[in-house]
């Protein structure tokens, strides 16, 4: 019998990346999966592989997650699980931040995670309690340029979280979160091209490999099943390590250029920076 028999979870973006190995994973547990997503007939696509059910659900979209929830509820009677996975990053630094930017990048990061929970926390303490995850991201804990709107919505959806478990204790339902590394999937692909980007972030990790989308199900499989019954208010940080480090920096870049000038050829950032070049030549001149 497997961890999630019998069990209802709701994996809103399972149609891909680490939702997709989230639903995987918990059919192979048992689990009655329902998959969410924004592009509802691929939703119900992917839920039908698994024995599951599709809804369309753009987690921006109140009157949409009104409407999934009552249809869950109706179908199954109950909600045990929810994991949220529903986002995108654009990279922008702040000098250059534009309304069109920002305020759709945090309505999807954090507002339409707060329409999640309140959806599916309402819909677990109606039927007896259940696990509700929200997916940070590494970025909320160590800084880099251009992410000001997706790693500033992450961290604060990690204080969400700790409110919510408040909030939502007394009817026996718990919410926490995962931040995981830089991991491949359809968001970071264009990343994974570039070897030489995936070896500076690789020689920043403790655990020296990158990590997969399995990595993040096992912890969100952890989080939504009894075994875990404690945690609550928490968020666990899948990154082998790597919120000890920092994430590259424009020197870091330049070293690993002058090690790997196999892996630097035309990679922009894979020279001294011109800061360091103007301060060097102004301690010789000194």
């Amino acid at each position: 019998m497997g961890r999630m028999s019998g069990k209802v979870a709701v994996i809103v973006g399972g149609a891909s990346g680490f939702g997709l190995a989230c639903t995987e994973m918990f059919a192979s547990e048992g689990a009655n999966v329902v998959i969410a997503g924004r592009r509802g007939d691929l939703a119900k696509e992917t839920a039908e592989k698994y024995g599951g059910l599709g809804v369309t659900w753009d987690v921006t979209n109140f009157n949409q997650g009104k409407e999934a929830k009552a249809t869950i509820m109706d179908h199954f009677g109950g909600i045990d699980a929810a994991i949220n996975f529903a986002g995108y990053d654009d990279v922008l630094s702040i000098s250059e931040i534009t309304p069109e930017h920002l305020e759709p990048m945090v309505n999807v990061q954090f507002n339409g995670a707060i329409y999640f929970l309140r959806f599916m926390c309402n819909g677990m303490a109606e039927s007896g309690g259940g696990s509700a995850i929200l997916c940070s991201s590494l970025t909320a804990h160590n800084p880099n340029v251009g992410r000001v709107g997706y790693a500033g919505a992450k961290a604060g959806i990690e204080y969400v979280a700790k409110l919510a478990a408040v909030e939502y204790g007394n009817s026996d339902v718990r919410i926490n979160c995962i931040a995981p590394h830089v991991i491949e999937t359809a968001m970071t692909a264009e990343m994974f091209k570039i070897p030489f980007a995936v070896e500076s972030v690789r020689l920043q990790t403790p655990l020296k490999r990158m990590g997969y989308v399995e990595d993040v199900a096992n912890c969100a499989l952890y989080l939504a099943c009894d075994e875990s019954n404690y945690v609550n208010g928490e968020t666990i940080r899948v990154d082998g390590g790597a919120h000890t480090q920092k994430l590259p920096s424009d020197i870091d870049y330049a070293l690993l250029g002058i090690a790997r000038p196999d892996l630097a050829a035309g990679f922009p950032r894979a020279m001294i920076p011109e800061w360091y070049k103007e301060e060097l030549e102004n301690n010789e001149n000194t």
